[in-house]
């Protein structure tokens, strides 16, 4: 910031701990020559970082800014990026590039319903294709990659129920991870991460519809296979969808895990797939929706997550009890239509 030299610096507040402001740190870092700063110090920053680091001085503002750094921190963030295809496209975003892509990829979406507000209508055409850029960890180590491109002007798609597989029915991704005997629910939730980035190519937009770690974790009781679920809460006009992110793992024959489906859903509040065109709708609303801090966006992920399966079960067990009530209405109503009709026949014989 440059205002330091020309406002006075506020008095040290009476603590035993030393507190360090920018305005503090910045005169004494940015007299090291440019080149020792840009290659011993931010090069070895995540984009988290390489962000804060920027809004010290005008200096650091500009070294930070350059584009093979946070091209570099894409690239090792998601190694999906690293591919021609999706490395041009994220070339081409506005205001900076790599670094505007990492600052649209990286948080949660921003929830109007949290801040009074109404969601968005979307400003510009449906896109007319969409890149998905996948990536999985685990024990922060990539155990799966993959870029897939969809094209959403087809008849097909916009009729039929909106899903994107990353896997064919006979594909099989084997993994380093061992299959336990014993319940692993707890190690995948802790060291699983998921990243699915889908990106508008044409408006050079990108959302991550990902919870970065799993909501759910459940183990088939027949099979074994554990199914890992990931999940977004996107805001539409009455309420709210889940991007539904599901990852199915089996067992090799020498006791890997191996994924046999990396799929993307899009479900209503009562758990009906919605079509492709209803979906492209609220995905292009995600993709210009205003983005979140990336600060807690795990806690935030998860909370909005429990939110929405609790609304849910609530919707769920007000239409058990709605159609409970309807059913006993009907049943009143046949058994009185049959005590009618045979006080009308003994009428009829006496």
């Amino acid at each position: 910031m440059n205002s330091s030299s020309s406002s006075p610096k506020a008095p040290q507040p009476p603590s035993s701990a030393t507190t360090t402001t920018a305005e503090d740190c910045a005169p004494g870092f940015t007299t090291l020559h440019p080149d020792i700063i840009e290659s011993h110090v931010l090069k070895r920053l995540d984009g988290v970082s390489l962000s804060t680091i920027s809004c010290c001085a005008a200096s650091l503002h500009y070294l930070s800014s350059q584009n093979y750094l946070w091209s570099n921190i894409c690239h090792s963030t998601w190694p999906s990026t690293s591919t021609p295809r999706v490395d041009h496209v994220i070339s081409t975003f506005p205001n900076g590039g790599p670094r505007s892509f990492f600052a649209n990829a990286f948080p949660l979406l921003v929830d109007p319903t949290a801040t009074n507000l109404s969601p968005s209508s979307p400003s510009t055409s449906p896109p007319s294709e969409l890149i998905s850029a996948v990536d999985i960890h685990y024990q922060d180590k990539l155990i799966f990659t993959k870029v897939q491109e969809t094209e959403t002007v087809t008849g097909w798609f916009r009729c039929s129920p909106f899903r994107i597989d990353l896997l064919e029915p006979k594909d099989v991704v084997p993994t380093p991870i061992k299959h336990p005997e014993v319940d692993t629910c707890t190690a995948i939730i802790n060291h699983m991460t998921l990243s699915w980035i889908l990106i508008d190519p044409i408006g050079r937009r990108a959302v991550n519809l990902s919870s970065h770690k799993p909501v759910t974790v459940q183990r088939h009781w027949l099979t074994g296979e554990m199914q890992v679920r990931f999940a977004a809460i996107l805001a539409v006009d009455h309420g709210h969808v889940q991007c539904d992110i599901l990852v199915t793992c089996g067992v090799s024959e020498v006791g890997d895990m191996q994924m046999r489906e990396v799929s993307l859903e899009i479900e209503d509040m009562d758990g009906m797939h919605l079509t492709g065109k209803d979906s492209l709708i609220i995905l292009q609303r995600a993709l210009e929706g205003k983005k979140g801090r990336a600060k807690n966006r795990l806690q935030d992920g998860q909370m909005r997550y429990k939110k929405f399966m609790d609304i849910r079960r609530e919707r769920r067990e007000r239409k058990l009890r709605r159609d409970g009530v309807l059913d006993l209405f009907w049943v009143a109503f046949w058994v009185s239509v049959l005590l009618a009709f045979w006080r009308f026949l003994g009428t009829v014989k006496n």
